[in-house]
């Protein structure tokens, strides 16, 4: 199967390529941006360019974008263009080529503002059933393009399984109040628990939806890493996050004092992924258990392809 990895120079796209490539699979890097994992530069918005890349493919893995972060950067038309035209024309393109399966990278922020609960409330429990109440151009346009995903399968045959990953970039947080107080590793080990995700699982995420498309024809899954929380864990999750993971895993709080690391106070949302391991037989490896027993060894929790990636930043144009 030769596969097409679009935006090929990103955080996932390169991680994506790198694997593949390790695994000798055949698979063809595409990018508006020249990178040492693009095989050809240009636009998604170019239906042309998107359909003379598209020859020989037989399966695509599309995960261009513009990403929360470009809010600020770009305007909203470039959402419209890039998100929903760009997606648009890759379908298009796949199929008219008769591809085998395709695979889209979204995004759990298309949940919206269906993640923060009213004052008071448990914190939500996020399942594929949860319905989006997008609150941004960047949730708009990711949900519009997943429609279309769901277009293409019903009207064209097209399998496709949209892949809604939690955060997995390096990248410091966007709250100043967490970011502010809280050093960076500390976050990201404690985001295992309930929204984060090791760049290396949802990489390996991607084949297996490859290969489950034809299946299950269309479906959306969440990609994060499997939490310890349970559904009865909500009401003190809100309330008391500490009390929670003290009960839960006991040598967590001397190897984080070590570190003068803490645990957030409070949780608004908890991210479940059963679905996709019982329905993709997706095996996540990096959760908060890995992440305490890297630290009572001495060693960093993240994988090394999270290392090798590293942090790219997002484009202001």
């Amino acid at each position: 199967m030769t596969l097409l990895v679009t935006g090929s120079a990103g955080h996932l796209g390169e991680a994506l390529m790198r694997t593949l490539r390790a695994a000798g699979r055949p698979a063809r890097g595409l990018d508006r941006l020249p990178s040492p994992f693009t095989d050809q530069v240009g636009s998604i918005c170019d239906a042309k360019f998107v359909a003379e890349a598209m020859a020989g493919v037989t399966g695509v893995i599309h995960t261009a974008t513009l990403h929360k972060p470009h809010v600020a950067t770009h305007a909203r038309q470039a959402f419209v263009d890039v998100n929903v035209t760009g997606t648009l024309a890759v379908l298009e393109a796949a199929a008219r080529a008769g591809v085998e399966s395709f695979v889209m990278t979204s995004t759990t922020s298309a949940f919206g503002a269906a993640l923060t609960p009213a004052r008071g409330e448990p914190a939500a429990w996020i399942t594929e059933d949860v319905q989006p109440v997008p609150r941004n151009i960047y949730g708009v346009t990711k949900t519009a393009a997943e429609s279309l995903c769901e277009l293409f399968c019903r009207a064209y045959g097209l399998p496709v399984i949209v892949l809604r990953t939690s955060r997995f970039f390096p990248e410091a947080d966007d709250d100043p109040e967490v970011s502010g107080g809280f050093a960076l590793e500390n976050v990201q080990a404690n985001e295992l628990t309930y929204r984060r995700v090791d760049i290396e699982d949802v990489v390996a995420a991607h084949p297996d939806a490859l290969e489950h498309a034809p299946r299950v024809g269309f479906a959306r899954y969440i990609i994060s890493a499997t939490t310890p929380f349970s559904h009865g864990d909500l009401a003190e999750l809100r309330a008391d996050a500490p009390a929670v993971l003290r009960r839960l895993f006991p040598q967590s709080g001397p190897l984080f004092a070590a570190l003068r690391w803490r645990m957030f106070q409070s949780l608004d949302r908890v991210y479940v992924n059963e679905r996709a391991r019982a329905e993709l037989g997706w095996r996540p490896k990096y959760d908060f258990a890995h992440v305490l027993a890297c630290l009572a060894r001495g060693e960093d929790f993240r994988s090394e392809l999270a290392k090798a990636v590293g942090s790219k930043g997002y484009h202001r144009s």
